[in-house]
C-alpha cells in the first residue's frame, strides 16, 4: 500500500460531481494546503484529462481523481417505464425529451485507463470496491486508491482488496451515498459514530466525510479518529466552485430552513439534497435504477437548471449546508484549519487538569 499524501492540513476538498467540481477549486484548496479532487464522474475521457493537465499545468501536483465504480444492470424496465411516463409531462412543459434509460459504466475503464497513464497521485472510488487487480494495477503505477465505504462491512471488504484509506461517508453527507448496494436503511451510520466504529475495526488512514462544514466539526473528526476530514457543501459557495446560481441562492439564504432528504427521484439512487416539489412530487414513486434514472431526466434537470427552476432539479446538499460560507477557496481552507486548531484548544481547556 502506498502512504497518505503529505499535506499541510487535514482537509479534503470533496469531488462534487455533477458541476461544482473544477480544476479551479480543486487547486486552490490544494494551493492552501489541503487537498483538492478532481470529479472523473459524467464527464468524457477527454474532458477528464484536460482538468488533470490543468492542475499540472497550475503545477498542483498533490491532488485525487475520483470513479464512479459501474454496477450490474438490474433495474426494473417496467418501473422505470411507468417512472418516465409520470415525467412525460414535466419534460414537455420545458419542451425537452426525455433521455433514454440507458444503462451505462460511465466510461470506467477508460477513466481508469488515464487515471494510471497520467499516475494520478490518488484515486478514490463511489459505488463500489475495486478488485485486487485493479488496486494492485494502480499501486503498481504509484496511484494511491481510496475508497468510499458506509458501513463496517464494507469496510472490511475495501480493506481486504487493499485499499490505501477510506473515506467514511456519513449518513449527514449530500450528494449520492457511496453505499455497495442502493438499497433502503444501508449505510446510513452517523458520521461521529462512524469514526468511532471504523478506527476500532481497521488500521487505514481515514478520512471523514458528511456534514462537516466549520473548523469545530472539522475537530471533532479528527478527536474521533479521522487522518483528514472532507468537505463538500461547504465549498459550494466558492467562486471557484461550478454550482449554478439557482442553489447558490438557496444555499445563502438565511431566512429558509429548509431540509435535506435522501432521495432516489432525480437519478435512481439514493442521494442527499435539499427538499424541493419535484422531490415530493416524485420521491416515493423513483425506483432503485441508476444510473437509469440519471439518464432518463438529464434533459428535464439541465433545462430546469438553465431556467433557474431550483423546484426541478437535484441539490445536493449535506445537512448542515446553512454554515456554508461564500469565500475564496483558498482563504476559507486556511479559516477552516485555524477553527479546527481553535475548537480544539477550547475544547482540552473544557477538561480538568490532570
Amino acid at each position: 500500500m502506498l502512504g497518505f499524501p503529505d499535506i499541510a492540513l487535514p482537509i479534503v476538498q470533496a469531488p462534487l460531481a455533477g458541476g461544482p467540481s473544477t480544476p479551479q477549486l480543486a487547486a486552490a484548496v490544494a494551493r492552501a494546503g489541503g487537498f483538492g479532487f478532481l470529479a472523473a464522474g459524467y464527464k468524457t475521457p477527454d474532458a477528464v484529462r484536460a482538468e488533470i493537465q490543468q492542475l499540472r499545468a497550475w503545477s498542483v501536483s498533490q491532488f485525487g481523481l475520483n470513479l464512479f465504480l459501474p454496477g450490474p444492470a438490474t433495474a426494473d424496465a417496467a418501473g422505470v417505464a411507468r417512472y418516465a411516463a409520470a415525467l412525460q409531462p414535466e419534460a414537455a412543459g420545458y419542451g425537452v425529451q426525455l433521455g433514454e434509460p440507458r444503462h451505462d459504466d460511465d466510461a470506467f475503464e477508460a477513466k481508469l485507463a488515464l487515471a494510471i497513464a497520467e499516475r494520478v497521485p490518488v484515486v478514490s472510488f463511489t459505488f463500489g470496491c475495486p478488485s485486487r487487480a485493479v488496486l494492485d494495477q494502480l499501486h503498481a503505477h504509484g496511484c494511491a486508491a481510496w475508497v468510499t465505504v458506509t458501513d463496517l462491512d464494507e469496510v472490511a471488504q475495501a480493506a481486504a482488496a487493499g485499499a490505501d484509506a477510506l473515506v467514511l461517508q456519513g449518513v449527514e453527507a449530500g450528494g449520492h451515498r457511496g453505499s455497495f448496494e442502493d438499497r433502503d436503511g444501508a449505510g446510513e451510520l452517523g458520521l461521529l459514530a462512524f469514526v468511532r466504529l471504523a478506527a476500532r475495526a481497521c488500521t487505514l488512514p481515514l478520512v471523514a466525510a458528511g456534514g462537516i462544514a466549520d473548523g469545530p466539526g472539522i475537530a471533532a473528526v479528527l478527536v474521533g479518529g479521522a487522518r483528514a476530514a472532507q468537505l463538500g457543501t461547504a465549498y459550494m459557495r466558492c467562486p471557484e466552485a461550478g454550482t449554478t446560481a439557482a442553489q447558490r441562492a438557496l444555499l445563502a439564504d438565511p431566512t429558509r430552513h429548509a431540509p435535506t432528504q435522501l432521495t432516489r427521484a432525480f437519478t435512481g439512487r439514493r442521494a442527499r439534497g435539499i427538499v424541493n416539489a419535484f422531490m415530493r412530487r416524485h420521491g416515493a414513486d423513483a425506483p432503485s435504477a441508476y444510473p437509469e434514472l440519471h439518464n432518463l431526466t438529464a434533459p428535464l434537470r439541465a433545462a430546469a437548471r438553465a431556467a433557474g427552476a431550483a423546484d426541478d432539479f437535484n441539490l445536493w446538499a449535506g445537512q448542515a449546508y446553512a454554515l456554508a460560507e461564500e469565500r475564496p477557496a483558498f482563504e476559507l481552507t486556511q479559516a477552516l484549519a485555524a477553527a479546527a486548531q481553535q475548537a480544539l484548544a477550547e475544547a482540552i481547556n473544557k477538561l480538568p487538569r490532570p
